[in-house]
């Protein structure tokens, strides 16, 4: 039981280190091959931390943990916004560019609105909807590529990299030490997850939802509650949003295309609340204050996180009681 746990928080350190190195190593070559910023910080900085729920799903899905595999998702998109954008938002208020407000949010919106429409037909994720997800992970690529070119002259994501410091072998055995740390890193928090879940005679479902899907959360975590201290607002909104994206296309169309994923009907009321909070979030920039996510915004965002939290909970506890 302790060697289980130690191995989790161990695997976690993993994922977060993993995430690193493919983040760095990603980035350097990007500007060593002078790839425009916009598309480091919307593809590479927010796929790079989607990589621990990328492999702890894949790793569910392949070892046939359903539950895990959608769940850990689901529960690291609502803590994505209602736990890292409320807490962002509360230590430094978040502001929406034109192009976030006009497109992202609402493809985002989209996005879950197509997912929660796949996960309740038939109650399976098939190899075909994995298709569609992963042809519009693709279109969106498409889209910030499109505004790269479109925006070419204005820096919207700073992230600071020393070319200098940036050979191509390095960055290229960074990326490869990234990958192979996440696969690790979700082996063991997977594996030893389940251990410690039937321990406390816990879900699949509870144990998905509450530590795999915060543990493999912390990069974006670290880095938006950073870029909120920094002042830098678009690598704040613009990881949260664009790991959400990857994180029901690519992950969930990876996860499904390796192996059809089970849907368990009752994630339906976690996936109502993450629709509700994307909703919620396309009108926080057209309400005074117009085009931020202000202190207050944020203390709604991270209220519902608690409620919800402890809903799941006392849900628990009354299920054991019965």
């Amino acid at each position: 039981m302790i060697l289980a746990i130690c191995l989790i928080i161990a695997g976690f350190a993993l994922l977060i280190l993993g995430a690193d190195w493919l983040v760095d190593g990603s980035s350097g070559i990007a500007k060593k091959f002078h790839i425009p910023e916009i598309i480091i910080g919307l593809t590479i900085v927010s796929i790079g931390t989607s990589m621990p729920e990328l492999f702890v799903s894949i790793t569910s899905a392949i070892d046939g943990y359903s539950d895990m595999a959608i769940g850990n998702v689901i529960g690291s998109n609502l803590s994505n916004l209602l736990l890292i954008l409320g807490l962002s938002s509360i230590i430094k208020p978040v502001f929406f560019q034109s192009e976030t407000k006009k497109y992202e949010i609402p493809m985002c919106l989209f996005f879950t609105v197509i997912l929660m429409i796949f996960c309740n037909t038939a109650n399976t994720i098939s190899k075909i909807e994995a298709v569609i997800l992963l042809i519009l992970f693709c279109l969106f690529i498409g889209y910030t590529i499109y505004i790269a070119k479109k925006e070419s002259q204005k820096e919207v994501l700073d992230i600071s990299v020393h070319t200098s410091e940036n050979k191509t072998i390095k960055n290229i055995i960074l990326v490869i030490l990234g990958i192979i740390t996440l696969k690790i890193g979700g082996d063991l928090t997977v594996n030893n997850a389940v251990v410690v879940a039937k321990q406390f005679n816990l879900s699949e479902k509870i144990i998905s939802l509450t530590i795999l899907a915060i543990g493999t959360s912390l990069p974006e975590l670290v880095t938006s509650v950073t870029a909120a201290i920094k002042g830098n607002s678009d690598i704040a909104i613009g990881n949260i949003i664009g790991s959400n994206i990857f994180n029901m296309l690519l992950i969930i169309g990876v996860s499904s295309l390796i192996k059809p994923i089970f849907f368990n009907v009752s994630y339906n009321f976690d996936l109502t609340i993450l629709l509700i909070s994307t909703i919620v979030l396309a009108i926080f920039p057209i309400i005074p204050p117009k085009n931020e996510m202000s202190r207050m915004n944020g203390i709604i965002y991270f209220i519902a996180y608690l409620v919800r939290s402890e809903e799941r909970r006392v849900g628990k506890e009354c299920r054991s009681r019965w």
